[in-house]
């Protein structure tokens, strides 16, 4: 197999060889002139789409940091951590802070080794698709699998690193490879790397049959269901909702649903509701490098990330909803009872050299007013009121005017831990498999997202009822009572259906990677004024940094075109 590396770019440049994959996948050397493709293929065409799998959550050693670099990490924190789900808790050497607080660069290790990743998974997975044939039956399963994750890598990172498909698709995307050997290096279009994407997952759909084990290999309702959520981004709702409906045939949308969400995510391999995973042993356990290490303290784990106070206020609506009760675990002091007095967390802005800092400070509640619900309290020697405010005529929200801003608080017991002064919540979705607290198979879908693209594509199409139904059933298996359930008649002061939807969507898949993109592919605003080291501010969805740069060992080789801004 003759490669000429001289045309060839960065990402290529540390592709590794099939044959090798066969033993290992570290996959550093390059490829050989000793084996044709063919023979491979023969052979070890499923230990290969293994080690496709494998690098989604091996370390690899990227300018020089080895220990926590896997691609499982870096995605869900970039896909994350810039979002309005998160609180950032303290400064970090992590290149995970410059994603929280959209000061990335083009040579940190994440934008990096997520972009040589990704590109090293379509490298091995374009050597199947030219070696494997179609007509043959023992060869469909690996080769549908090849066309899912090719297709699943494309869109990674063109969501990652370049604009929303919504923001027009003449938008420079990313590099689309769908050939072993690449002579002609450029940035294709945004709208031709969907039409691949969508191309690839129909022939996925078509070649894919039930899953060859657990949920860390896909199935073609896996196909189906990435075939949905790519729908929805390019606003295409006709076909979303009938991708959906060919999945679902007869079966009633709780039926796909587990049936216990408090364990689900300790047993995504196993459960019904996954649709793809990336799987993983206990040996793999990555511990305080993992992704769960960052949201929960336990087992060792650093616990400095977490849920946004406008979040947890969402949750707070229905205190009983089993996503916050099961997921979300507050922390207290230690031999510290409970007070009657209510601490006050508010704010208190101060210009650091390098970063906006936003501390929030305990304010004793002194003060509580039995007939207006509202507070009063003392700050710096002056008195406020912290006003009880009826969210969409049903929900309480306590609302302080402070230096002329009209702030959202949180009242909240005295005996709170807290870091650096903000309330500790530690967040569970990634953890307490096999037991440890540390170790997970991080969900890449799941029917509960594939249900909620549809539901949005109704409600975005007028079908109100079916939109609703589905959001019902997602609440209903959260735990939500009868009376926080929706109808026409009864909206919970809502606008319109589609409000409703987003913040179900909000609520079901907080933390799993998909707020960030919810946000901007509707051309909507992140706000980020909330309590966290994170800037206070509003991020423009017109602002360039919502998107990442191409990584410096990219462009400076192959020439192609920077993101604007960096």
């Amino acid at each position: 197999m003759k490669t000429t590396f001289e045309n060839r770019f960065f990402r290529t440049l540390v592709l590794g060889t099939l044959s090798l994959c066969t033993f290992s996948c570290n996959l550093d050397y390059y490829p050989s002139d000793e084996q044709s493709s063919e023979a491979i293929m023969k052979d070890a065409s499923s230990t290969i789409m293994d080690g496709c799998y494998a690098l989604m959550k091996d370390e690899i050693e990227y300018l020089g940091w080895p220990s926590g670099n896997t691609y499982c990490r870096h995605y869900f924190q970039m896909a994350e951590f810039p979002s309005d789900n998160i609180c950032l808790s303290g400064k970090s050497t992590d290149p995970l802070f410059q994603a929280t607080t959209y000061t990335m660069t083009d040579n940190l290790q994440n934008v990096g080794t997520l972009w040589m990743v990704g590109y090293k998974i379509i490298y091995m997975t374009n050597t199947l698709i030219e070696s494997l044939d179609p007509d043959n039956a023992a060869d469909k399963q690996i080769l549908g699998e090849a066309y899912f994750m090719r297709a699943l890598m494309h869109l990674n990172l063109v969501t990652l690193y370049a604009k929303p498909y919504s923001f027009g698709t003449s938008n420079p995307g990313i590099p689309l490879d769908t050939v072993v050997i690449v002579k002609d290096i450029k940035r294709n279009s945004v709208g031709e790397v969907y039409d691949q994407i969508v191309a690839d997952l129909r022939t996925a759909a078509k070649l894919l049959g039930k899953s060859r084990g657990n949920a860390g290999y896909p199935s073609r309702d896996a196909a189906l269901g990435l075939l949905s959520r790519v729908y929805l981004y390019m606003e295409n709702y006709s076909e979303c909702i009938a991708t959906v409906n060919t999945m679902l045939g007869s079966a009633a949308p709780e039926s796909k649903l587990d049936d216990n969400i408090a364990t689900y995510f300790a047993n995504a391999k196993t459960s019904k509701e996954t649709l793809f995973c990336i799987a993983h042993m206990p040996t793999e356990d990555r511990a305080q490098s993992s992704i769960g290490s960052m949201y929960n303290g336990d087992g060792g784990g650093w616990g400095e990330i977490y849920p946004s106070a406008p979040l947890l206020n969402l949750y707070e609506r229905y205190p009983m909803d089993r996503r916050y009760t099961e997921f979300i675990k507050p922390q207290y002091k230690k031999n510290a009872a409970p007070s009657a007095t209510l601490g006050v967390f508010i704010p208190n802005g101060t210009a650091g050299s390098d970063e906006r800092r936003d501390i929030v400070s305990p304010c004793p509640a002194t003060t509580y007013n039995a007939v207006t619900g509202n507070y009063s309290c003392n700050i710096g020697g002056t008195d406020y009121t912290i006003e009880n405010r009826l969210v969409n005529g049903e929900y309480t929200e306590y609302h302080l005017n402070y230096k002329n801003e009209d702030l959202t608080v949180r009242i909240l017991p005295n005996n709170m831990d807290a870091r650096n002064t903000y309330p500790k919540y530690f967040v569970t979705k990634f953890g307490y498999q096999d037991g440890s607290a540390t170790l997970s198979s991080p969900v890449v879908l799941r029917w509960a997202e594939v249900l909620l693209n549809a539901a949005e594509a109704y409600a975005r199409t007028g079908n109100d009822t079916k939109a609703l139904d589905i959001v019902n059933a997602i609440r209903t298996r959260a735990g939500i009572p009868a009376e926080g359930l929706f109808s026409a008649a009864n909206m919970h002061g809502y606008a319109n259906t589609t409000d409703i939807v987003m913040d179900e969507r909000r609520l079901e898949l907080a933390f799993e990677g998909h707020r960030m993109f919810d946000v901007y592919r509707n051309k909507q605003d992140m706000d980020r004024r909330y309590p966290g080291l994170q800037p206070w501010k509003v991020v423009r969805y017109t602002d360039p940094y919502i998107q990442y740069p191409i990584p410096n060992a990219e462009w400076t080789v192959s020439h192609i075109e920077q993101n604007p801004g960096y």
